[in-house]
Formats: C-alpha cells, structure tokens, sequence
C-alpha cells in the first residue's frame, strides 16, 4: 500500500515529537492546504512556533503539550479518536541518552525514564492507535526508531535497548494488522546532524534533518515495512553480525563519547 501527500491533505494526522527537530520537519512535510494535523509535543513555545507554519501553509492545525513520560496522559488524550479518528500517525516521540562521563553504566532512573519513553509509550499508543484503525479496516502508522536498535552499545544500552524493543514491536504489530487494512512502517535512522551536536561522526554516516526527515517520510508514502537509514547502516548491521564478539566488543567500546 502507497500513498501520496495530496492523497493525505484530507486526513487527520497525528505527529508526536513534533515540537523537535524531526517531528516537525515532518510536520511541515504533511501541512497543506486540507490538512489537518494533531501535533503533540513536550516543548509548548516550539510547538506554537511550528504550528504556525504549519498553517500558514494551509493546514488546520491543533496541539497539545504531552510528554510520552506519562503514557497514561498520552492515551487519555487517545479518547478523542473516538469522534475525529485519526488516519495517519507519525509516533516520533523519543529521548536519546548515554551514561555520564565516568560512569560505567546509566543510572537506574536513566533506564527507566528511556525505557518508557521510547518503548513503552510509543508502543502502547501504536496499539491503541492500531486496534482503532483495525476496526474501521483502514490506517496508516509510521514508528520512528533507531539504527542504535541493532547493536549492542555499551555506553547508551538503555538507548539502544528501548529502541530494539520498540523495533521487534513494530515488526510484529505490523504482521498482526497488515490483513486488517493498517500499513505499520518502522524507519530505522542512523546519525543525524543535530543543531550544536558536535559529535565527530564521519560524514558518510550522517544525515543532515532534512535529509533524514525526506526519506523517512518517503518510506512512510511507500508503505515500506521496515526502512534503515541511510542504507550504509543496513551494512553495518550484517557486519556487527559477522565480526568475531571480542572484535565487536573493542569497536562498539571505541564509539563511546568523549
């Protein structure tokens, strides 16, 4: 199943995260005259600032200030669904983390607070979003991952850990609705060239936001199942598998920040 943005300007759309970076360059890349966007975020002076664009291009645009640390709220705010159903959502939302400098692994609350934000959360809101869409035989989610969910990293393992959990979700929620008309898409991003991130990431590894919000949104129109972005990180998933583990284990501890 495809579809195209003018195939879409008449759906309602929800984007969580849309107060950050990509969330709201997917935003702007789903406003157009017709369209009507529900955009969550955490940030509510940012979210104002890109709702206004949203709809100065066209679209019809509500908000809500939300943080996913707060799944109950999030799927309280769900209810609505039942008078406005919701035809595409763009689960964004997530926190990226690693363990302080010297420290040997995260805190017990790091843990906890990504493993709800970025597994529990997201998750919780796809299948309430996906049963509501099943039902009407019809629907179109996009999960947001991470390229982090397919290795082992020693410094950020809550990270990469909430976002493996969330990747297998995906994978299965997709199997479980596909035969009941929703399109479940899960993109994988790797490095992505945030605003003062200063990380020195070679620049064939990374992504600027445009870029990575352009082919996220291209694997979402295409109905692809699962998409890694860029495609040089799918190579490195198969070469983490094959490497010898102490081999794997000395390079995955040589990319911890300094």
């Amino acid at each position: 199943m495809t579809s195209s943005p003018s195939a879409a300007a008449s759906q309602r759309i929800l984007i969580t995260g849309a107060s950050g970076a990509i969330g709201g360059a997917l935003a702007l890349r789903r406003a157009s005259a017709g369209a009507r966007l529900l955009l969550w975020g955490r940030d509510a002076a940012r979210l104002e600032a890109i709702a206004a664009r949203c709809r100065a291009l066209g679209a019809e645009v509500a908000i809500r200030q939300c943080d996913l640390a707060d799944h109950g709220a999030a799927l309280a705010a769900l209810a609505e669904d039942d008078l406005m159903p919701i035809d595409q959502a763009l689960l964004v939302a997530g926190q990226g983390d690693s363990a302080p400098a010297g420290a040997f692994v995260e805190s017990a609350e790091q843990v906890a607070r990504l493993a709800q934000v970025n597994f529990a959360s997201p998750a919780a809101l796809a299948a309430d979003l996906a049963r509501r869409m099943a039902e009407r035989g019809r629907g179109r989610l996009l999960i947001v991952g991470s390229a982090a969910a397919f290795h082992a990293l020693p410094f950020a393992a809550a990270y990469a850990g909430s976002k493996a959990g969330l990747a297998r979700f995906a994978e299965a929620l997709r199997l479980a609705v596909a035969p009941r008309g929703v399109t479940v898409t899960l993109v994988s991003p790797g490095f992505v060239d945030w605003v003062g991130g200063g990380r020195p990431i070679p620049r064939l590894l990374l992504l600027s936001q445009d870029q990575a919000a352009d082919r996220i949104m291209a694997a979402f129109d295409a109905g692809i199942g699962h998409a890694i972005i860029p495609r040089r990180f799918a190579a490195l998933r198969w070469i983490d598998r094959l490497l010898p583990g102490a081999v794997r284990a000395r390079l995955l501890r040589s990319m911890a920040p300094r």
